[in-house]
């Protein structure tokens, strides 16, 4: 009974109760007025169905003219055509992505600090065009679309699972000596939280300074709605991304997906893994959780930390003078070869394009030999399909790897439906034999790779706040073949799959709404 009441009366249960009762109040408002007051209704509703469809036709007509997916331009264009008013109304709620103005201010605010920072000089940009040779342009397109500039001065270490993450995490944390800055999509208290909290706190005391960010919706099941309070009397600086209010809008869409640690601006990490048990294997629900990593030592640091403070100064409502937060990056001394291009991406409002889309667009199209992809879930566009098959049709190697347990069996099913198209073109698909594929990472002819939080899904494609590494020929791209190699060959070939005719039917109807959610 106590386990009950606690499910029926937690944060997850009411506002997601109070959101239906919203929904169900736009639908059924007008067969209520219709119902209560059927002639003032009978009067009116013909001019209201008048101005409803103008509306409609309006919206159809900015729909085919906007800068949207063409997925999710079919997908509204239905919806508005068959329920008009319901349509109408819901979109208009859902089109709004913009930020408060209470935030917005502080988010424009700490990206003109950052851009400061962020200057290519005509010399940087003559030895970079000299190093990537054909690659140049993939690396300049982020530079051009988001002020994310290239770095060599830097070493990479890849991370091939969850618990080397963990072990290197916390090495580098005990060693802190200014702050630590943390910013991750799900926080879940338990050994692999417990461990770090208890060093947080430590270095507190020795007078470092502790930022954390983690996402409301991602972690509204795993934490009590006042443990930011909690930590901050505490010492560490916290800030909730996007709190969730019951109330309908499209802000609440757009989460914190990203999972950056930043110590002292001179190392870094990026990877999938969130803070949770789970993705270090301590606790196991999907059989072995296998996730991946990246540490960054050096100058490319730098960029982890400005899409940190972008965040955090937006949130927390704070300007800040972000050079007192820059090493001296000549003083650090690095052995490692390459370049890295820390990037980040989000909704329209904060970002120009779908960056991350058309980094892997550009990588798969500019592929000679080989593209290996690991991804948990993969519901793509017709953009990301077409050039995947064309990729396989000129006789590149693609091959991507998802999980063969499922987390999510809706979205493991939508996954498997995408299989039939790729493998019609060549495209291998493989799943993971031993449990949950969970890293986010493309792998292209030895010399590109990119590692960070993005899913090739919708919500990681055009919803959330992302971020990954571009890398071009550093060490760490071979321990990362490697582990693609090892992964093969603990990977089922699905190259004989069939899916069932119903479910197929059933993901064909989902899939048309992914676009939207």
């Amino acid at each position: 009974m106590k386990r009950l009441l606690k499910l029926i009366f937690n944060r997850f249960t009411l506002v997601a109760v109070a959101l239906i009762l919203q929904i169900a109040f736009s639908i059924c408002l007008p067969f209520m007025l219709s119902y209560f007051y059927p002639d003032i209704f009978g009067k009116v509703y013909s001019w209201v169905e008048i101005t409803i469809n103008i509306f409609a036709l309006i919206l159809l007509i900015y729909l085919i003219n906007c800068n949207m997916i063409v997925e999710g331009k079919l997908t509204w264009a239905i919806v508005v055509l068959i329920f008009p008013i319901f349509g109408l109304v819901i979109y208009l709620i859902f089109v709004r992505h913009s930020p408060p103005v209470k935030y917005k201010k502080y988010y424009e605010k700490a990206k003109e600090n950052i851009v400061k920072y962020q200057v290519k000089y005509d010399f940087e940009d003559k030895k970079l065009k000299e190093i990537l040779g054909k690659y140049y342009g993939q690396f300049e397109y982020l530079y051009n679309i988001s002020n994310m500039k290239t770095y060599s001065n830097t070493d990479t270490k890849y991370l091939k699972t969850g618990e080397i993450f963990f072990e290197e995490l916390i090495k580098e944390l005990n060693g802190a000596e200014k702050y630590i800055f943390m910013e991750y999509f799900i926080i879940e208290r338990g050994e692999m939280w417990n461990k770090i909290l208890n060093i947080l706190l430590d270095k507190v005391k020795e007078g470092v300074e502790v930022r954390l960010i983690y996402d409301d919706m991602g972690t509204i099941r795993k934490l009590p709605s006042n443990y930011t309070k909690k930590l901050n009397k505490q010492g560490i600086k916290c800030v909730r991304f996007n709190s969730f209010v019951p109330i309908l809008s499209a802000f609440h869409n757009n989460r914190d997906h990203r999972k950056i640690t930043v110590v002292d601006g001179k190392v870094g990490f990026i990877s999938g893994l969130n803070i949770a048990d789970e993705y270090v294997n301590i606790k196991q629900k999907f059989g072995y959780w296998k996730d991946t990593g990246l540490k960054l030592r050096g100058e490319g640091v730098q960029s982890l930390l400005f899409m940190f403070l972008h965040i955090y100064d937006g949130q927390a409502q704070l300007v800040e003078n972000i050079a007192n937060l820059l090493p001296d990056y000549a003083s650090i001394k690095t052995e490692g070869k390459g370049l890295v291009c820390p990037f980040g991406d989000g909704p329209s409002y904060a970002y120009p394009a779908y960056i991350s889309e058309n980094v892997y667009l550009n990588m798969i199209n500019q592929a000679e030999r080989y593209v290996w992809i690991t991804t948990p879930y993969l519901i793509i566009d017709n953009k990301l399909t077409n050039a995947l098959c064309t990729a396989s049709k000129r006789g590149v190697d693609v091959r991507i790897i998802t999980p063969h347990i499922p987390d999510k069996k809706i979205i493991f099913a939508i996954t498997r439906f995408s299989y039939k198209t790729l493998q019609a073109s060549g495209v291998k698909i493989f799943e993971f034999s031993k449990g949950f594929v969970h890293s986010k990472q493309v792998l292209c002819d030895d010399m590109l790779a990119v590692l960070g939080t993005i899913n090739f899904d919708y919500r990681s494609l055009l919803h959330h706040y992302e971020c990954g590494v571009l890398m071009y020929n550093t060490d760490s791209l071979m321990d990362m073949k490697r582990d693609f190699e090892r992964m093969f060959s603990n990977s089922k070939n699905m190259k004989n799959f069939k899916q069932n005719a119903l479910i197929r039917m059933i993901c064909a109807i989902l899939k048309l709404f992914t676009p939207m959610l």
